[in-house]
């Protein structure tokens, strides 16, 4: 792939020559992140008033923050596996409240249902059947989000997350881990995602291709190098895919 100029604020793809797979990041990538989490936790909230009701008093939602900004600082090793700091979050709240018996995995369940109930953006899907017509697509992802459960797997040839990896992005253990999926040299490999530092520069780094989502129209950060591309949705990466080689 190489970059053919710059202009109107957006880089743009004049070959896609040489790339074989594309990384794709999921949360704030092909969905907003921010509204489901809120929502799973409410929910697992509820649950535990209603089943562990010591909990709750106990434990109001800011104190369970503070309670989690304390694991994440103990646990700093293991910061990268999402599942794990929530698993023993939920372990120390339970035994704080003064519980013996605590159905931890049923209570993650509650979160993780309602997590992995995403409204795509309505490019998303789209996007990816266009793209995987082409490419190998290897979801890479620092959360936990289960593809089949949201209803996407058959959409990628395989996925990556951090508990994975045992790293998470930007550090170069999981993409390098997302290229070794993918089965292609890591030249021939595309990252795309939302996140300048986590995404772009992380990927850089590693020695991926890159392309920046950018939603909201920011400007660049001068502080990290430019990606090779940038769009405002994946819907625009196909379109360009589609265009360079038509």
């Amino acid at each position: 792939m190489v970059v053919d100029h710059y202009a109107a604020g957006k880089y743009e793809i004049s070959s896609v020559n040489g790339i074989r797979t594309i990384t794709l990041d999921l949360d704030d990538t092909l969905w907003e992140i921010h509204p489901v989490i809120r929502r799973a936790e409410a929910r697992l909230y509820a649950w535990l008033g209603e089943h562990y009701p010591r909990i709750t008093e106990k434990f109001d939602r800011t104190a369970m923050r503070e309670v989690r900004t304390r694991v994440v600082q103990e646990h700093a090793d293991r910061a990268h596996d999402l599942t794990f700091l929530r698993h023993t979050v939920l372990m120390e709240i339970a035994t704080a409240a003064g519980y013996r018996e605590f159905l931890i995995d049923e209570a993650f369940a509650v979160f993780d249902e309602v997590r992995n109930d995403v409204e795509m953006f309505p490019e998303a899907i789209p996007a990816l059947l266009a793209l995987k017509e082409r490419f190998t697509l290897i979801a890479v992802t620092n959360g936990n989000a289960n593809l089949k459960k949201i209803g996407i797997d058959d959409l990628f040839d395989g996925h990556v997350n951090a508990a994975m990896a045992g790293a998470a992005k930007p550090e170069r253990p999981i993409f390098d881990a997302a290229v070794l999926v993918g089965g292609a040299g890591v030249e021939q490999t595309l990252h795309v995602g939302d996140h300048p530092f986590y995404d772009v520069h992380g990927a850089r780094e590693a020695g991926l291709r890159t392309v920046w989502v950018n939603r909201s129209g920011d400007e660049w950060p001068d502080e990290y190098a430019r990606p090779d591309v940038e769009v405002q949705h994946v819907g625009e990466l196909a379109d360009i895919v589609r265009r360079s080689t038509s």
